[in-house]
């Protein structure tokens, strides 16, 4: 990799790190899923516009934007609502990378190697490490949201593979379409309108601020630039700097926000190295069906 693509990939890190410190100052100024819908409007407009039609097929671009887009971020925004600290959140949310390797596996057939089954159990044993510590300093019921919305981004991951979108920047941009009704109509009857007006009616420079960053830094410049490194590097190279992001996303909280990190977080970080291993072990591929074509078959696809 060029150091002028490492950089990039580790600038994508960083600006994934601080976005947990960003939406924890946002969440002071909106509710959780009015935040999340804003967020997802601020990246779909006036974007939507300028990056053509979308690539792939609707269906693809609805379920990711269910998925990733209500049910991801919807629990993430919950969650820290509720009590996840933000630099906690973004070490549990990296467990994303087992709940793939595990959804990939039954719906795709890719099996793990042993090395990526070992990944696994150290990952598991890290989330056990940080769910003990924020049993003892948090609510858990949060950090059960935040585990939730990392399997719904595991689920998200396999279906963004099936997409198979050429141009990553394009579907991000019209994946954010999806979300911004469902979860105002969320909001709308969880939190009530008379909390969702009075965030928007006492709206000053921080928190469109908070709504800028989360929609174009994270979403739109931190996807569109990870699908352009995917295209010019092997996934097996690109992946890995993702495990930055709970470095950055623990330090930025430390220091912005003035949460403590306790011993166990920092044995949490097993969670990190065990998806290291998750995420760098080659995957043995599916098994694959020897078809023999019968006359009747070859016949047909000569006349088409």
């Amino acid at each position: 990799m060029r150091p002028a693509h490492l950089a990039l990939a580790v600038l994508v890190a960083a600006v994934w790190g601080v976005n947990f410190t960003v939406i924890e100052i946002g969440l002071d100024h909106f509710p959780p899923l009015l935040f999340s819908a804003l967020r997802f409007l601020a990246a779909a407009i006036p974007a939507v516009f300028l990056v053509g039609r979308p690539r792939v097929a609707w269906r693809w671009i609805i379920a990711v934007g269910l998925v990733l887009g209500v049910a991801k971020f919807g629990l993430l925004f919950v969650a820290m609502d509720t009590g996840m600290p933000a630099g906690l959140s973004s070490l549990v949310l990296q467990i994303q990378a087992v709940f793939t390797a595990v959804i990939a596996f039954a719906a795709l057939g890719e099996r793990p190697s042993r090395l990526g089954a070992l990944g696994m159990v150290v990952a598991l044993a890290g989330i056990a490490v940080a769910a003990v510590d924020e049993g003892e300093s948090g609510p858990l019921g949060a950090f059960a949201l935040c585990v939730a919305a990392a399997a719904c981004w595991g689920v998200s991951n396999v279906l963004t593979r099936k997409a198979a979108p050429p141009d990553a920047l394009n579907f991000m941009v019209w994946v954010s379409t999806v979300p911004v009704l469902p979860l105002l109509t969320l909001s709308l009857v969880i939190e009530g309108p008379s909390r969702d007006l009075a965030a928007l009616s006492t709206l000053d420079w921080q928190g469109a601020s908070t709504v800028l960053y989360v929609a174009w830094a994270t979403t739109v410049f931190g996807f569109g630039a990870w699908g352009w490194l995917l295209r010019r590097h092997p996934a097996s190279t690109v992946a890995p700097f993702s495990l930055l992001v709970p470095v950055f996303g623990m330090s930025a909280a430390a220091l912005f926000l003035g949460e403590p990190v306790s011993g166990l977080r920092w044995w949490g970080v097993l969670l990190v190295g065990g998806v290291a291993l998750t995420s760098l072990a080659p995957r043995r591929p599916a098994p694959v069906t020897r078809r023999v074509d019968t006359p009747v078959a070859t016949e047909a696809v000569g006349r088409s």
